[in-house]
């Protein structure tokens, strides 16, 4: 079995140096910058309108329109899908792997991701169609498959389903095991001598809660949810930086000199050719904000919102609060706090988890690790709920919604699952998954991106301020 998983888990690695590797990297920022361009830059024009579109929406109960959800729940449910262990651990593993550098590709890979993600979007609003149950349902199976030509029907088919495919087990390994691997790691740390199948069956207990009430019940709770773990991690994070203001300019002074310097070093440990830190920045942008897979359109098509096209505005804030504003301050907490020079001198073991609990409690104590433990496993826990809508929409396209009990419960074992599993395998399965999920979404945004460059001219551009077109 050993022999098996060693096996399977080197296809894996060799399998993500492939999809994020020098050809997809390029595809990945060239699918972007094309989307920047048909859309003519929305991203910068638009963004204090999607600013007053979201916030605005706070006080709207309903967006006008035909929907499961309001506007905002849907945001609520995509971002507290995309800000998750990625967030934390996996900046961390980031800095580890591909030095202070890969934050400043995280950033650019981001800004060109606000307009893939607007993008994704809105060609999923547009191509929606309603299920048995009159739920909306949307994205790149749906996409390829309504909007590919007669003789090229066949080839929408096959690309829809090797997405739902990949979206139903991103859902399960990536969404579901990883994260409660990552809750079970850190609980672990704080709180010790509980066994890791205790932890299993009590998240298992929790999820089952919100995901069996279906898309509703997960939009009303992670509308509450994702909020308030917003302010809790920006609100003791931004403490930290006040407690160590003098380091904060150095800390970007090595992102920078880390991205264009030749060599990216962290902790004195780690030195990293720029190549890498471009591979791991944009590996984990993806994994955290997931622009270029094409998962958050499945929610964002939920969306009651009275011109569809307008719900892209809110996948452009998506990107920049999960990596902009969460992933930066999670970089910044661990490049001030000293714990790179503990792990120099092997004082702190190189281990994703353990660098970035660290970072918060040599600032702030014990308090830190208690901040770090509940933001981690909010964090964690609104994934693992929020992620249930995008496998049900890819599960209801293969096989119907009659059967969606069947995904919940496999939903509920792999929650178990990832609590006993090794890190390194379910880390890279997520990684490998994401990546395949990548090329039939990018895909169908260069196919049909004239029909993104019109809905953005005739719904987007007169926007002047929220709510008026």
């Amino acid at each position: 079995m050993s022999a098996f998983l060693d096996g399977l888990n080197n296809f894996l690695v060799g399998g993500i140096n492939f999809l994020f590797g020098p050809i997809m990297l390029v595809v990945f920022f060239g699918t972007g910058l094309l989307m920047t361009i048909v859309t003519r830059g929305v991203q910068f024009r638009k963004f204090g309108a999607a600013c007053r579109e979201v916030f605005g929406g706070l006080k709207k109960k309903t967006g006008g329109g035909d929907g499961t959800l309001n506007p905002f729940q849907a945001l609520a449910t995509a971002l507290s899908s995309c800000v998750g262990n990625g967030n934390v651990v996996g900046v961390a593993t980031a800095l580890l792997t591909g030095g202070p550098g890969a934050i400043f590709w995280m950033w650019v890979a981001s800004i060109i991701g606000m307009a893939t993600k607007y993008s994704e979007i809105v060609l999923a609003m547009h191509y929606r169609e309603k299920d048995e149950k009159g739920i909306w349902r949307g994205g790149v199976m749906y996409i390829l498959t309504r909007g590919m030509k007669d003789n090229w029907k066949w080839l929408g088919k096959i690309l829809g389903a090797v997405f739902a495919v990949c979206c139903i087990l991103v859902s399960y390994i990536s969404c579901d095991a990883v994260q409660s691997n990552t809750m079970v790691g850190v609980l672990g740390t704080t709180i010790p001598g509980i066994p890791a199948w205790v932890w299993g069956l009590i998240f298992c207990a929790l999820s089952a809660l919100v995901i069996m009430g279906g898309i509703k019940k997960i939009g009303k709770v992670c509308s509450v949810l994702t909020p308030v773990m917003a302010i809790l991690y920006v609100a003791f994070g931004l403490l930290i930086l006040v407690l160590n203001i003098t380091k904060v300019p150095g800390a970007f002074a090595s992102i920078f000199a880390g991205a264009f310097g030749g060599k990216a070093v962290f902790g004195g440990v780690v030195g990293v050719t720029i190549r890498t830190a471009i591979q791991r920045g944009v590996q984990r942008g993806v994994f955290s904000n997931e622009a270029g897979v094409g998962g958050a359109p499945l929610v964002h098509v939920t969306s009651d919102i009275d011109v569809p096209a307008k719900q892209g505005l809110y996948g452009i804030v998506e990107v920049f609060f999960d990596t902009i504003i969460i992933c930066t301050f999670t970089a910044l907490i661990i490049l001030v706090s000293g714990v790179g020079d503990l792990v120099a001198t092997g004082e702190v073991a190189a281990v994703n988890s353990v660098v970035s609990n660290t970072a918060w409690s040599l600032t702030l104590g014990t308090l830190g690790d208690i901040v770090v433990t509940v933001a981690l496993v909010l964090f964690c826990f609104s994934t693992i709920i929020g992620w249930c809508t995008y496998g049900e929409t890819a599960w209801t396209y293969l096989f119907g919604d009659k059967t969606l009990i069947i995904y919940r419960i496999i939903h509920l074992a792999f929650t178990f699952i990832g609590c006993v599993l090794a890190t390194d395998l379910l880390w890279n399965a997520a990684d490998f998954c994401n990546g395949v999920m990548c090329i039939p979404n990018l895909f169908s945004l260069i196919l049909f991106c004239g029909i993104i460059a019109r809905d953005t001219k005739k719904y987007v551009d007169p926007i002047k301020k929220a709510g008026k077109a």
